[in-house]
């Protein structure tokens, strides 16, 4: 029996590697991911590891709350005369103290700042060159003195900076010009992503980063024989309050934290795009093992005849899955390393440039891979395999036998009807009932499979009234695609004849051009023509480039919708692997649009009278108030409003607090509960006002006292004057806004999330004009109208759905190599059928047309589904979550619905061409 499976996969080698790439694609997307997330992991890993090579110890500032990147607020500073006193220390053999910022931006040739997507731009001091603090090394020139910088090696290929040339710099004020003294990179040659660095000596880097007699760090090297511990403890006794101290890696470690959890985000995000597209592989392997069985009804009868036992036949089916899903695990497993390095080029491509040290392959990524590609094989040939086993002795004397159906056939309606509706339960308790992060993710991912597994069993029902209903949509779907593909097979016959590329005058050659010019848009004219007489008249067009057949053409499209009605079952599992990426695709599409839709309420809601704002280039990124200080002097503004932004603590946990100025009061309208927009220029130095639901959480009420704790520590007590109800969408304010009088007396360094602007004459290009040139010391900061706001501060978010788009590609891939593989099939299958109908008068043109027929419908039925389901499960979201808005994408919808046709289509050439090259007497002796 293991020969005889063996020799069955060889004698199917075309059915076996269409069934395998199901499963090739979801084993690379799990083997891409670990490979691309452990080796952004490494790249930190060494990244960290350089940067504390040399330090036993390291002091730092100390905050009181939990500081994120790019939130708004900076890690308190402390004294730089506490170098002198480490140094003073016995354990100590040396100690150099730096400053940093993630806000240093490098200006390039062109005036404008250097960003590469959300990627960082660090700002630094930088050890002496042989200092064993110093993790970078030189490529050209020398180490920064007064007034100099060094450069990273790729940010200076990419922008043409050289050693010797004068660049700008901006970081806590307006752009400063330097001297290019070197370019370095990290004597590991790890990659940093898109991170920009630019490195200064000591006094130059407190100076551009404002914190002159200031030091965020303090690197210690001990003396010989003293152990780390023992160093910390000396260096703790000397520390003063809002400081702290770690060994060195301790704070590597602590360093590669934020970068961790970032990492383990990313694996399980990808994981689940190879878990979708192993699901959908499920149902094109056991759909595709359905058929190749139902094929071989006398192949194992005769075996059963021959003395085989159940078993025996169950073995060799469970044999051949085997052998199919380890090869293509292994396949898989391999080509993940390709895809980890297109995913690379993805992130890279929208922005999202990742560290990169080389591809790291480990063994728990072969293991997983292979395991979780094998397991899903397996486990998808069961059905088939048991239904193999039913086949009875005697069928391997009856022409056209086929395999009895289960003893629980008849409940497969309620019991996928049971399915559906445990599933939309589950997942509706995870939505609105469970509590906890991990219950609510795992109620919803059970929910979801559950349900797609019901509405794929229960599709067996839809499909013959969707059929029917599809059948002419089909039909001239795919007799427009042949239409226009006349135009495009002929342009090139006719340039071949004309001699276009082949020995021939130029004269000649143009004049080819020329004809085929004009003979495309005239064949296209006939055939929009034809397509128009045949829609309002009952004539069936022919085409004279072929003879026509005895078989109407009718008859070719009935045939085409009876082959996807005559086998329910075969149809709605091949159609269920394009519903779900169908479904998910929708589901992305529907959230997308509501919250771009509910976004640009909200700003339409608070935006009031401000002609302009300020943001970074970005659009997210907080900037400088000194920004908004040079665009208040501009010519032609009456008034600048701003919104500062950082971390503060308030009972117990982590908040993003903000602070406005009095002008802002002229530029919000607020749906306030208590008090009005006149509060916003009122606050004072204790005054601050919440959102409701922060109120109702905390059952603060005007007149409450809420306590704040802020980075540096400083604890302050606050009036509650008003309460508002933020929109939908959001609001530019925090759970907790104060005034910036009372915001910068205890924030150090406060930096501006928006900025709002009133001028004389509104939006005019006077206006526009004047708040550039404000705005030209300050090249991360742009000024820009209302909508230009909104595009932009979308523009993140379709950077976001592109990659959400590719990802669930991968799933319709899958789903399009189901429906060659089951056209295939079943070509296979039909051969006597197809010679009959070649025998008859059916050409070739019409056997293609057949098969083109039969292949969108499945695809169309799949779309229906697909569609219909993710706009029920978005909607169930978007009713969750509270803060979408529900938007209905139509456009998107249409377009999703014309992209299931092409898949359709695409799917069919191959088996179409297959068919059509039958001879019509082999054919017909095919057994």
């Amino acid at each position: 029996m293991i020969r005889f499976a063996l020799r069955g996969l060889l004698g199917r080698k075309l059915r076996t590697a269409l069934t395998a790439i199901a499963i090739v694609l979801g084993v690379a997307m799990v083997s891409g991911t670990y490979v691309l997330t452990d080796s952004i992991d490494q790249a930190f890993d060494t990244i960290f590891s350089d940067i504390r090579q040399g330090s036993n110890a390291v002091i730092s500032g100390k905050s009181a709350v939990d500081i994120t990147e790019g939130g708004g607020s900076t890690t308190p500073t402390f004294a730089e005369s506490l170098l002198a006193t480490v140094r003073g220390l016995q354990g100590v053999a040396q100690a150099e103290g730096s400053v940093d910022s993630d806000a240093t931006q490098l200006i390039g040739d062109d005036g404008k700042a250097v960003v590469y997507g959300g990627a960082p731009n660090l700002g630094f001091s930088i050890s002496a060159g042989d200092s064993v603090f110093n993790p970078l090394e030189l490529v050209d020139g020398s180490w920064p003195g007064p007034d100099q910088v060094v450069i990273d090696e790729t940010t200076a290929k990419k922008e043409g900076f050289e050693v010797g040339e004068t660049v700008g710099v901006q970081a806590h004020g307006p752009v400063e010009r330097v001297r290019v003294s070197g370019i370095v990179k990290f004597k590991s040659s790890v990659s940093f992503g898109g991170a920009t660095l630019a490195g200064f000596d000591l006094a130059t880097a407190q100076r551009l980063f404002g914190k002159v007699g200031r030091l965020d760090e303090i690197a210690i090297a001990s003396r010989s024989g003293v152990p780390d511990a023992e160093l910390v403890q000396q260096v703790s006794a000397v520390l003063p309050p809002g400081t702290q101290v770690r060994s060195g890696r301790a704070q590597a470690r602590e360093d590669a934290a934020d970068t961790s959890e970032f990492i383990g985000f990313l694996q399980k995000f990808l994981l689940a795009f190879g878990g979708v597209a192993l699901f959908v592989g499920s149902f094109v392997i056991a759909n595709s093992l359905s058929i190749t069985i139902a094929q071989r009804t006398r192949e194992f009868a005769t075996l059963r005849t021959i003395g085989a036992s159940r078993r025996q036949v169950l073995g060799s089916i469970v044999l051949e899955s085997l052998v199919v899903g380890v090869l293509a695990s292994v396949i898989g497993l391999f080509s993940g390393l390709l895809l980890a390095t297109g995913l690379f080029e993805l992130f890279d491509a929208v922005g999202f440039t990742l560290p990169n040290s080389g591809l790291v392959f480990e063994n728990r990524t072969i293991v997983v891979a292979l395991l979780v590609g094998i397991l899903v094989t397996l486990a998808a040939s069961l059905r088939p395999a048991v239904r193999a086993t039913r086949v009875p002795p005697i069928a391997a004397v009856r022409e056209g036998a086929t395999l009895p159906e289960s003893r629980f056939a008849r409940f497969r309606t309620p019991a996928s009807v049971l399915f559906t509706a445990l599933g939309f339960g589950m997942l509706l308790w995870g939505l609105f009932g469970a509590s906890g992060t991990t219950a609510v993710l795992l109620f919803m991912l059970l929910g979801a499979l559950v349900v797609f597994l019901g509405v794929a069993l229960f599709s067996v029902r839809l499909v013959q009234p969707l059929a029917r209903l599809l059948s002419p949509v089909a039909r001239w779907v795919v007799f427009v695609f042949t239409a226009l593909a006349w135009p495009l097979w002929l342009l090139p016959y006719w340039l071949l004849r004309h001699g276009a590329f082949g020995p021939g005058s130029v004269g000649t050659r143009v004049a080819a051009f020329a004809g085929g010019a004009v003979l495309n848009p005239l064949l296209l004219l006939v055939a929009v023509a034809m397509w128009l007489r045949a829609s309002l008249t009952s004539w069936e067009p022919e085409w004279p480039m072929e003879f026509p057949g005895v078989v109407p053409d009718a008859v070719t499209a009935e045939t085409g919708g009876h082959n996807t009605r005559r086998n329910p079952q075969r149809t709605s599992s091949t159609a269920s692997a394009l519903m779900i990426g169908l479904a998910l695709v929708t589901l992305v599409a529907v959230l997308a649009a509501g919250i771009v839709q509910t976004f640009k309420g909200a700003v339409d809601d608070l935006w009031r009278n401000a002609d302009y704002a300020i943001t970074a280039q970005n659009n997210f990124s907080p900037i400088p108030v000194s920004a908004a200080e040079a665009v208040a002097m501009a010519p032609g503004v009456t008034a600048v409003g701003n919104v500062r932004t950082g971390e503060v603590g308030a009972y117990g946990k982590t908040i993003f607090g903000t602070a406005v100025d009095p002008p802002t009061s002229e530029m919000f309208s607020l749906d306030w509960k208590v008090g009005s927009d006149r509060l916003l220029a009122t606050l004072g130095a204790d005054g601050a006002f919440v959102d409701l639901d922060y109120a109702k959480a905390h059952d603060l009420q005007q007149g409450s006292l809420l306590t704040l704790t802020f980075p540096d520590g400083a604890v302050k007590t606050f009036t509650v004057q008003g309460i508002f109800d933020p929109p939908s969408g959001g609001s530019p304010f925090g759970r907790v806004t104060i005034s910036a009088q009372a915001w910068d007396a205890v924030v150090e360094q406060p930096r501006n999330l928006y900025s709002f602007v009133l001028t004389q004459g509104g939006l005019t290009d006077a206006n526009q004009q004047a708040l550039d040139r404000a705005l030209a010391d300050f090249p991360n900061a742009k000024a820009q109208t209302r909508q230009q706001f909104i595009d932009n501060q979308i523009a993140g978010l379709s950077a976001v759905l592109n990659i959400l788009y590719v990802l669930l590609a991968l799933s319709v891939v899958v789903s399009l190599f189901g429906i060659v593989n089951t056209l295939v099939l079943t070509v296979f299958e039909r051969t006597r059928e197809i010679g009959m109908l070649r025998a008859i008068g059916m050409t070739r043109r019409q056997v293609r047309r057949m098969i083109r027929h039969e292949s969108v419908i499945t695809a169309l039925i799949g779309a229906a589904i697909g569609i219909v389901l993710g706009v029920v499960l978005a909607a169930l979201l978007i009713v969750r979550v509270d803060f979408i808005d529900f938007s209905f994408p139509l456009g998107q919808l249409v377009v999703f619905a014309v992209a299931a046709v092409l898949v359709g289509l695409l799917a069919a050439v191959f088996p179409a061409r297959r068919a059509a090259k039958l001879n019509p007497l082999e054919a017909l002796h095919y057994e």
